[in-house]
């Protein structure tokens, strides 16, 4: 693939990622917000300092522009990074056509980068964690999120190297149960992390994660979807008309 092709996807990858961040926001806004809201106003009232805390961002504006401004930027970072992924990835996972590289790319993405660390240590709304193991959590979480890529690249690896001694079908289906396994093995052996207050409304926190992984889906879904129908009209556009058949001698002399 020549450095003008790798661009023109690149490009068309960011604004992907730009077009799956709007929709990614509306959702974000829609179905996230309110319970942060609602999160923050429980944190409120179970606050011994509450209102001797200055609020540097107002949170009118967290959840507008702060809220667009994360997502969007997200949006075509992913877009970019993921173009990327997907110009090394086209032809070397299989004969698939660019829209359905895209297509399983998006999906294989959404596993191991959200999916799979998400099961381990889930989103939570702001007013659950103890302050003084953020570091840790975050560290294990992308702790979790590298293995899980890690893995996922290894898995594809795996099967494409068995696939000639026992057929795709079987090849895949090893690579997976390895995969599986191995991400078993990290759930058990890395800590777990259970910081939510007893009196927490179990329904408010379940909403709230249901919402983390309507975003994500959104977002990577969309992408796919848009990315691969842009990838298709670069690396394989529409033939030229046909042109027009020359007029045969003799039909010409019989006309003059």
């Amino acid at each position: 693939m020549n450095s003008s092709t790798v661009r023109s996807l690149l490009v068309r990858g960011m604004l992907a990622g730009l077009a799956a961040g709007l929709l990614a926001l509306v959702v974000a806004y829609l179905l996230g917000e309110p319970r942060i809201d609602a999160a923050i106003a429980y944190e409120d009232a179970h606050s011994a300092d509450h209102g001797m805390e200055m609020e540097i961002v107002s949170r009118s504006l967290q959840s507008t522009a702060g809220l667009a401004t994360g997502v969007l930027v997200y949006g075509v970072a992913l877009g970019g990074f993921a173009a990327l992924a997907y110009c090394f990835a086209l032809g070397r996972i299989g004969r698939f056509t660019p829209r359905a590289t895209a297509a399983l790319l998006s999906g294989a993405a959404l596993l191991a980068v959200y999916v799979v660390p998400f099961l381990k240590y889930p989103a939570n709304p702001p007013s659950i964690g103890d302050p003084e193991t953020i570091g840790k959590r975050t560290t294990l979480y992308f702790l979790m999120m590298a293995l899980s890529v890690l893995l996922a690249v290894a898995t594809v690896t795996v099967g494409k190297r068995l696939a000639p001694r026992l057929g795709n079908w079987y090849a895949t289906v090893t690579a997976v149960a390895g995969f599986a396994v191995a991400i078993g093995l990290a759930y058990a052996f890395l800590p777990p992390i259970n910081e939510v207050p007893k009196d927490f409304s179990a329904t408010l926190l379940w909403q709230f994660r249901l919402a983390a992984l309507a975003i994500q889906l959104t977002l990577w879904t969309s992408f796919g979807l848009l990315f691969g129908h842009l990838a298709e009209r670069v690396l394989e556009p529409r033939a030229a008309p046909a042109a027009v058949p020359a007029v045969a001698p003799e039909v010409a002399a019989s006309a003059g």
